[in-house]
């Protein structure tokens, strides 16, 4: 609204300005303010999250050993502790396991005061960012035989989310939870293609490469340490 606004006004200063500022101010500032009209139209919204989880595998209602829900901050929590209730008590899996620094505690908290025993929920909030998610959930979850597992994260988040993961040795099946209908579109468009960067410097860096067998049964002692040092295993 507030850039359609700034268009209008700048129409209106384009009629009364002189050909040389329409030519070197009023011109660009209308192309710019067309273009941020555009990327953060409903269409640009549907069609950047499409293209994004467009190769994700669908949902096969399999079971699964364990499900991982991805903290992405306090906004997005309570719809992904409610997805998480769900599919536990739909029997997908026997835990449920949280992943982020900001996020484990409270979703474990919140898990358990929706009813389900503490025995069956775990996290680790030494994770601050989607490559720690993987890696340290690997490494507390692999050694026990987690092999398979539902990933619960919004659509933006998820094809980054899936590669890092397999990645570490699990096999994954995507379960989106969607970004609240009260976010605005120019937040929408901002964090789908924030993740499109994402994606291409994570696969630049070899994020994405598999991790030997022996390195998942085995973890990096130092990561184990950090556990410890930073009390971070919920």
């Amino acid at each position: 609204m507030e850039a359609l606004i700034l268009l209008t006004l700048v129409g209106i200063f384009w009629l009364v300005s002189s050909r040389r500022w329409r030519r070197r101010f009023v011109n660009p500032l209308a192309i710019a303010l067309m273009v941020t009209l555009f990327v953060t139209s409903p269409l640009m919204v549907s069609l950047t999250n499409w293209l994004i989880t467009l190769t994700l595998p669908a949902d096969t209602g399999e079971k699964v050993d364990a499900i991982v829900v991805l903290g992405r901050g306090p906004d997005l929590r309570n719809r992904r502790v409610e997805l998480a209730e769900e599919l536990w008590e739909a029997k997908r899996a026997p835990r449920i396991f949280a992943s982020g620094m900001l996020d484990a505690r409270e979703i474990v908290e919140q898990l358990q005061q929706s009813g389900i025993p503490n025995k069956f929920l775990s996290g680790e909030a030494c994770s601050q960012n989607t490559v720690e998610n993987a890696r340290y959930t690997s490494a507390l979850l692999y050694p026990q035989g987690i092999r398979k597992i539902l990933l619960v994260t919004d659509p933006a988040h998820m094809l980054r989310s899936l590669r890092l993961f397999r990645s570490h040795g699990f096999t994954v099946i995507p379960y989106l939870s969607p970004l609240p209908s009260t976010s605005h579109s120019q937040y929408k468009v901002w964090i789908t293609l924030r993740e499109y960067v994402g994606l291409l410097t994570y696969q630049i860096r070899g994020e994405f490469r598999t991790q030997p067998a022996m390195a998942l049964e085995h973890p990096d002692p130092k990561v184990i340490k950090k556990f410890s040092e930073w009390n971070c295993l919920v």
